[in-house]
């Protein structure tokens, strides 16, 4: 399991919508936290044969809406 990190905050909300659920959220650290529906089970046995998840790592589905809104807030670098 990783560690949380009790240095790093939620920042600003990358989806402008005024929904709760699904998000995403830059952190203060740089990182991204996604809210959206959890879908290891389901999802886990279609996944690429190149890509690969951790034990601690979980599959998390978002709207296109959710990321194409919030593209605009994502940096290129």
């Amino acid at each position: 399991m990783v560690p949380a990190c009790p240095e790093t905050d939620i920042g600003e909300r990358g989806s402008g919508s005024g929904q709760t659920c699904p998000d995403i959220f830059e952190l203060s650290d740089g990182n991204f936290a996604v809210l959206g529906t959890e879908a290891t089970v389901a999802l886990d046995g279609e996944l690429p044969p190149d890509a690969a998840r951790a034990d601690y790592e979980r599959i998390v589905v978002i709207s296109r809406e959710t990321l194409v809104r919030a593209k605009a807030d994502i940096p290129d670098a």
